[in-house]
């Protein structure tokens, strides 16, 4: 996986995916779908692993060992649901349903870029625009540049940081560390929780219709969540989950999953309508995440034009204040 995802990245996974599926549907068998695709890819840096993936496949490996073969290039949720396509006979599905997952993300991720573009624009403008009244008057470009680049610099350090830190694969510590303190930030850490249930559910639906069983399929669906509360929560069940007791009767008793989730999984369990609950939980935190990252994308271009203009505001006051003052007491 690359340093930094970007919305490009996500869309050529998802035709890669789409692609691969429509290719399963129309009779082809997995290698000539790879092979079609080397041929013609989505994109020119997916020809290296689909070779090393065709590779793999020749050399007598399954098509999930041929992906883990490759490393990071997958992360742990495409893994997972890919294993479980596989295992099932299922994996043409599978591949749609992943086709469809990376184009969502892809959509709302240039969503939120495109309603960022205008403040960032407003945020240079600024900062650019504050100390130029004094260089006017001056002359200093040192000055100018030392107020300007001084704090733009430091800036574009600090948003390459938080971009890193987000989409980087860090140990265990440093991201479930990021996780809780993402969490205390309104509505983005909501919507991060849902996400990470969303994908926890659709791992584990994969799995269990693919007949993982609950003992193995739960562990496996809360690492290809991406998130390590759940993860952690999930692994301490190992024990009561030999022993006969069912995930339905712990889930109330982990902080991390939601009563909605709990309740609504605990009644599919019991009514022997499991798929079908967990198809409902999969689509109620995809539209909540979805819901709130549209949320997010909305109000924080709102918040920082406030900011700038209450920033841009105090600066000028400021500088014509002291200009003012300057030619007072000179003239007294």
């Amino acid at each position: 996986m690359p340093l930094i995802v970007t919305p490009g990245r996500l869309a050529r996974l998802g035709e890669f995916y789409y692609q691969l599926k429509s290719m399963q549907a129309a009779g082809l068998s997995l290698i000539q779908a790879l092979d079609q695709l080397r041929l013609a890819p989505p994109s020119r840096s997916l020809v290296r692993p689909i070779e090393r993936l065709l590779d793999g496949l020749n050399h007598g490996l399954s098509f999930t060992e041929a992906l883990k073969s490759l490393g990071r290039w997958l992360p742990s949720f495409d893994l997972a649901l890919l294993a479980a396509g596989e295992q099932s006979g299922r994996l043409d599905s599978v591949c749609g349903l992943l086709a469809q997952y990376y184009q969502n993300r892809a959509a709302l991720a240039r969503q939120v870029i495109s309603s960022l573009i205008y403040p960032a624009v407003i945020v240079h403008a600024a900062i650019l625009l504050g100390p130029f009244p004094q260089f006017f008057l001056t002359g200093d470009l040192v000055t100018y540049a030392r107020q300007t680049l001084g704090t733009l610099l430091p800036l574009y350090g600090v948003v390459l940081l938080g971009v890193m830190a987000c989409q980087s694969r860090r140990g265990a510590f440093w991201r479930s560390a990021l996780e809780r303190l993402l969490h205390l930030v309104p509505v983005l850490g909501r919507a991060r929780r849902s996400l990470a249930l969303a994908r926890l559910t659709v791992a584990l639906d994969a799995l269990l219709e693919a007949g993982v069983s609950a003992v193995e399929a739960w562990p496996l669906a809360a690492a290809a969540s991406g998130s390590p509360v759940l993860g952690r929560d999930v692994a301490g069940w190992k024990t009561r989950l030999l022993g006969g007791d069912a995930p339905g009767d712990l889930l109330p008793r982990a902080r991390s999953f939601p009563s909605f989730f709990s309740n609504l999984y605990r009644t599919g369990e019991i009514s022997g309508t499991l798929d079908d609950a967990l198809k409902r939980l999969r689509v109620y935190y995809e539209d909540d995440a979805q819901r709130k990252m549209k949320a997010l994308a909305f109000w924080v271009p709102f918040a920082i034009y406030i900011v700038i203009l209450i920033v841009l505001a105090m600066t000028v006051l400021g500088f014509w204040v002291g200009h003012y003052n300057a030619i007072l007491d000179t003239e007294y």
